[in-house]
């Protein structure tokens, strides 16, 4: 009888595939603290990264402000938006070689590790500006000039009123970005990075059976993101609340 999960001579591929997922189980499992290590960082970072420059680009620059501010904002806008264009307009692939080998290129010593996890912000940082921008501008703007005749400043009024719920619709976003960062992770063997695509690529040429192994990761990636998007699920709902007002409605309706 066979035992499942200890195969000394396996013969086809589902018998390959547990094989190599006993044997370096442990290789599979630092691939996979890895890739979440990155991805959780890249996109927390990244979303807190992304929020400064929507933030820069919604800025209104107001025909009474002096001049050295005129000049200051325009600057900082146009090298906001210039990293928006080049890290959405680039393949992640090439980002991570030239941060990485460009950064030693300087005689900076970085890991690669911590050159996956910058990759991973600047990257993130980009896509997640366009989405803040278009969250704040779903906001009415009644609302911003409601703040503003009631004495609120623009920076409390934006705080306050604006980033409240505008967060609420990035949520949706930021959850697809995580998702897309567990899986980009991969493109970041280039720079040797050990993540869970550099583990399979490892224990395929040791017997030569890179398919096998590469079902191995599959199945993990599935699982992994099947789960936190099920999570993510969850967590939208319940930030969404009741639908209250709908009772209130059918009540009034009844009386």
């Amino acid at each position: 009888m066979v035992n499942l999960f200890s195969i000394d001579n396996p013969e086809n591929s589902l018998e390959w595939m547990i094989f190599l997922a006993d044997k370096y189980a442990s290789m599979f499992l630092e691939g996979t603290r890895l890739t979440l290590l990155i991805a959780i960082l890249g996109t927390l970072l990244g979303f807190v990264l992304g929020y400064v420059i929507g933030l820069i680009q919604d800025a209104k620059i107001n025909q009474g402000d002096n001049i050295v501010k005129k000049v200051l904002y325009k600057c900082i806008k146009i090298i906001a938006a210039v990293y928006v264009e080049i890290f959405r307009d680039t393949p992640m692939i090439v980002q991570a070689m030239i941060i990485y080998f460009g950064i030693r290129e300087a005689n900076i010593n970085i890991t690669p590790i911590a050159a996956g996890i910058l990759v991973t912000v600047l990257n993130t940082g980009a896509y997640m500006a366009e989405t803040v921008r278009g969250g704040i501008g779903s906001i009415d703007l009644g609302q911003r000039e409601g703040a503003w005749a009631m004495g609120m400043s623009p920076m409390k009024t934006m705080l306050y009123i604006v980033l409240p719920q505008a967060f609420k619709n990035i949520i949706p976003e930021m959850a697809n970005t995580f998702l897309t960062n567990l899986k980009m992770t991969s493109v970041l063997n280039v720079i040797a990075v050990q993540e869970l695509f550099m583990a399979a690529k490892t224990v395929g040429g040791n017997y030569y059976k890179y398919f096998e192994s590469y079902l191995v990761i599959a199945v993990i990636y599935f699982v992994l993101c099947f789960v936190f998007n099920k999570i993510f699920i969850f967590m939208e709902k319940k930030l969404q609340g009741k639908n209250d007002y709908a009772l209130a409605v059918e009540y009034m309706d009844n009386q």
